[in-house]
Parts: C-alpha cells; sequence; structure tokens
C-alpha cells in the first residue's frame, strides 16, 4: 500500500483493518460500510479518486483533492461531501494553522482525506482499533464533527485565557512587550475566525432535515449540540476580538498620557529657564556700555537676581497649579 494514497483503512461492521490495497477496494464497494483515510497530495491520490469514485460529479471529485478548500457541506444524492478544519496539533506549528479534512461519506463507504496529520482522525483510528468504533456512516459524521469541536473549543478556550492574562497586565501596569502578544493573538484569531465562521454555518446545515437515510435522528441531535457548541465559540472569539481592541485602546491611551505628561515637563521647565535665558544671553553680549562692566560685585548681583527671578516663577507656577502634575 506504499505505492498508493491509502494511510489505513477499516470496515465499519466488525472494525476488521485492510491493509492490502485489493481488500480496500473491495470493501468500499460491498454491502455494508468502510473507511478510507487517504494523503490528499499523494501522486495518485487523484487517480484513485477517479478510480474508486468516478461515480461522482466531477465538482465533487475535485473538491476531495482540491489544494485550497474552506468548510463546506453538499448534499450529492444519497452521499454527503463535507470539507471541515481542524486544530493543527502537529510539531513545530501553529494551532490556528488548521488542517482540512475532506470526507465524501454514503452508506457505502467513508473516503477522508487530508494533507497533514489530524489528530481527530487519529483518535477515531485508535477507536476502532480498540473495538469500539461507530458502525453507521451517520453516527461516524457525528463524532468526527464534535471531536473536531472539542479539539477547537480547547485552542479557543487557550486563546480568551491569554486574553485574560493581558488584561491582567494591562490592570497591574506591566506593558513590557504587551504590544507583541497582542499582535500575536489577533493573528491567531483572524486564522481561528477565517474558518470557524464558515465551519459553524456548516455544521447547522447538516442538522436540517434531508430526504436522506445517512444521519438519523440520533445523528442529528448530537450534531445539533456541536452546532451549538461551534455558534459559543465564534461568540467567544469576537469577544475576545473586541476585549483586544479595549486593551489596544487603554495600552495607547497609557501610551499618550505618559508622552503628554513628558512634554507637559518639558514645557515647564522651558517656560522656567526661558527668562533666565533671554537674561544671560543679553548680559553676555560682548559690546560697550554694558552695565556694572567695572564694578566688582556686578556678577554675585546678577547671580542672585536670577536665583531671586527663579524662585518668583516657581512660586507663580505652583499656585497657578501649573506644577502639580498628577500621575
Amino acid at each position: 500500500m506504499n505505492a498508493d494514497p491509502i494511510h489505513f483503512a477499516v470496515r465499519l461492521s466488525d472494525g476488521a483493518w485492510l491493509h492490502e490495497a485489493d481488500a480496500v477496494v473491495a470493501a468500499l464497494e460491498a454491502e455494508g460500510c468502510a473507511w478510507a483515510h487517504l494523503q490528499a497530495d499523494h501522486h495518485r491520490a487523484e487517480d484513485w479518486i477517479e478510480a474508486r469514485l468516478g461515480h461522482l460529479p466531477e465538482p465533487v471529485r475535485e473538491a476531495l483533492t482540491a489544494g485550497e478548500t474552506r468548510p463546506r457541506a453538499m448534499h450529492v444524492g444519497g452521499g454527503l461531501l463535507l470539507n471541515l478544519r481542524g486544530v493543527n496539533l502537529n510539531p513545530g506549528a501553529e494551532p490556528e494553522d488548521m488542517v482540512s479534512l475532506r470526507i465524501w461519506v454514503d452508506a457505502r463507504q467513508i473516503v477522508t482525506l487530508s494533507r497533514r496529520p489530524l489528530r481527530t482522525v487519529e483518535r477515531m483510528a485508535d477507536l476502532y482499533r480498540a473495538g469500539h468504533g461507530p458502525t453507521r456512516p451517520g453516527a461516524f459524521v457525528a463524532l468526527l464533527v464534535e471531536w473536531l469541536t472539542d479539539r477547537i473549543e480547547q485552542a479557543v478556550e487557550e486563546l480568551d485565557d491569554r486574553t485574560d492574562a493581558l488584561e491582567e497586565r494591562l490592570i497591574r501596569g506591566d506593558s513590557e512587550n504587551l504590544r507583541a502578544d497582542i499582535t500575536d493573538i489577533r493573528s491567531a484569531l483572524v486564522d481561528y475566525r477565517r474558518f470557524l465562521v464558515p465551519q459553524r454555518d456548516v455544521v447547522g446545515r447538516l442538522t436540517l432535515p434531508r430526504e436522506s437515510d445517512l444521519l438519523s435522528r440520533e445523528d442529528l441531535l448530537e450534531l445539533t449540540e456541536s452546532e451549538d457548541a461551534m455558534r459559543r465559540l465564534v461568540e467567544t472569539l469576537e469577544s475576545v476580538r473586541d476585549r483586544l481592541l479595549v486593551i489596544r485602546d487603554e495600552l495607547q491611551g497609557l501610551s499618550d498620557a505618559r508622552l503628554n505628561r513628558n512634554l507637559y515637563i518639558l514645557s515647564v521647565v522651558s517656560a522656567v529657564f526661558l527668562p533666565l535665558s533671554f537674561l544671560t544671553g543679553l548680559m553676555g553680549i560682548n559690546v560697550a556700555g554694558m552695565p556694572g562692566e567695572g564694578w566688582e560685585p556686578a556678577f554675585w548681583v546678577f547671580t542672585g537676581g536670577c536665583g531671586l527671578l527663579f524662585l518668583v516663577l516657581l512660586v507663580a507656577m505652583w499656585r497657578l497649579r501649573v506644577l502639580r502634575v498628577r500621575r
């Protein structure tokens, strides 16, 4: 199977693992239901889809191997085409760089494709290895959506907790690297909202009544719970976005207040020393007729006068509340 795009395959009815390519094909075409997971960017993936799912409309086959996808759901005959996104938990990857999972499911076969490993798919495979996997395709879809939503919920809660920590730092006055942390969270927020908003709508569409036996009443109830969770997660993301805007505005306000205070102090200092600078500049000109030029105590008298003027200016500014700067 190394030459094939198949990662693994299992028969849902008895949990039997299929290790040979011919056995996988036979199971997908036989009565009952089998699940095959494929590498989406394998060089033979498109040929495999054409050969095994050639009865599907061409847009459906292209959607299964498309390079760029967004969450979507489409009923085709008695089957269902799904494009979903899961949190990226691969080493060295960012969780918000979500992994695309392409799914075709009907009464006889479930075909999933992904370009990168997805923890939820591995968890589902482990469930079948333990002999407890869903035996119906509708139950498979409902459980897969639930687990994808659970992983997303953990990531969104972590983002919410990081925003709480930023608010606490702002209250404590710890603004070091705060802008960089805000930018990092906002970047993750943009990526999450890009996929979770349409995925919320996709899960909502799955709960609508359809003329199909693929999803039972129990499956629809579970999908309804997943839809409610997705709506709550999107609302949490919107709340995080608004809170980040408030934090950014508060941080900008603190920065502006600090700058204005420094400029105010500089203006006060300039106002105090401007008359003194004028007098020293005036008395320092080197021209004939300067008063006190031949009087020995002239320097000390002039210095004392400048000191007295300095004190007068300080008292005047204090009485005018110019020097009373609030922190």
